[in-house]
């Protein structure tokens, strides 16, 4: 026999801190580490705990050249 050199796999993905834990990531729920992290995020997409916070200074067209009282 012949001794072959061992073959080096390489991840598909590298491991990365799970967003909820900071445990490594595992494969099958890529980027979390277990099914329950990745339940406990879309449970805070879905009842909407993340947001884009929206100013309300953003509602004003800065465009818009009337005069208060003027109407278009």
């Amino acid at each position: 026999m012949t001794d072959k050199p061992e073959a080096v796999v390489t991840p598909l993905r590298a491991k990365i801190a799970c967003p909820e834990c900071g445990k490594p990531s595992a494969r099958d729920s890529y980027p979390f580490c277990s099914p329950r992290c990745k339940a406990v995020d879309l449970n805070r997409w879905l009842s909407g705990s993340y947001a884009i916070p929206v100013r309300d200074d953003e509602d004003e067209d800065p465009t818009s050249s009337s005069e208060p009282g003027e109407r278009s």
